[in-house]
């Protein structure tokens, strides 16, 4: 997809589907959570094509090798954000773009707010610039809702250290065919970059999400991300119903 010669959105915003993103801190639950909420959302008759950032596409499993692993330690903060767009491009050009036009729901495993919060809250860079790229690449595919899987960056952190040492619960996403494996064994360290970071970055990640909700409360729903895995999906569910609901009223009855 080459981009336009004007301001207009590379990406066009006619679309039929329904687009969700899932976003938190690292070891937030939100991936595990992926599978159950495409079962519900097929429960209420949608196709739902499940997918995430990196790694969503065959070139992003490649960037996503260089992104994630700790041996990137030294990238800079400006190249690890256009790699991260670069990803995005041509996953919104080959997977999300194509899938919401035929009309399917689209579940993503991160979007373009976890570049806003982790390369701008987090890493520094000027967050008008980040959200003017985002204005021109992906105005036309801003998520329909946004949830936010939320808990203290400690406990978060703590749950993805444990997960890369093998240790714990583990439940690895695997990209192909829009489906995820649930119970694999861990992929380590070697997609650990992020983990090895100090917990005053990981604080300034949930602060930027919450940052974002309450900025964008039409579009955000918060999560509380605590307990156990069946509490969150309830509390998951329950809200992506009431924002189907919202969406789509049932007809009133004759006399109401």
């Amino acid at each position: 997809m080459r981009p336009p010669m004007d301001d207009a959105p590379v990406f066009p915003g006619d679309r039929k589907g329904l687009f969700i993103t899932l976003e938190g801190v690292e070891g937030s639950g939100k991936t595990t959570q992926i599978p159950r909420l495409a079962e519900f959302l097929e429960s209420r008759g949608l196709e739902c094509v499940r997918t995430r950032e990196p790694g969503g596409t065959a070139i992003g499993a490649r960037l996503r090798a260089v992104l994630l692993d700790p041996a990137s330690k030294g990238m800079d903060s400006l190249c690890e954000l256009l790699l991260y767009e670069a990803d995005r491009i041509q996953h919104a050009a080959e997977v999300i773009l194509p899938n919401l036009s035929a009309g399917r729901a689209v579940v993503c495993d991160r979007f373009y707010d976890a570049t806003t919060v982790y390369q701008g809250y987090a890493r520094g860079l000027p967050l008008s610039r980040i959200q003017d790229l985002h204005g021109w690449l992906f105005s036309g595919l801003s998520p329909d809702l946004t949830l936010v899987f939320d808990l203290p960056a400690e406990v978060g952190l703590g749950r993805a250290r444990a997960r890369l040492s093998g240790h714990g619960v583990f439940c690895q996403t695997r990209f192909g065919e829009g489906r995820f494996g649930e119970g694999l064994v861990g992929e380590g360290w070697s997609e650990g970059r992020f983990e090895t970071e100090k917990i005053q970055f990981h604080e300034k990640v949930r602060a930027g999400y919450l940052s974002l909700a309450q900025a964008e409360p039409s579009r955000f729903v918060v999560l509380d991300a605590s307990g156990s895995l069946r509490e969150v999906e309830v509390r998951m569910t329950a809200a992506v119903a009431r924002f189907l609901d919202a969406r789509n009223p049932l007809p009133k009855k004759a006399g109401e």
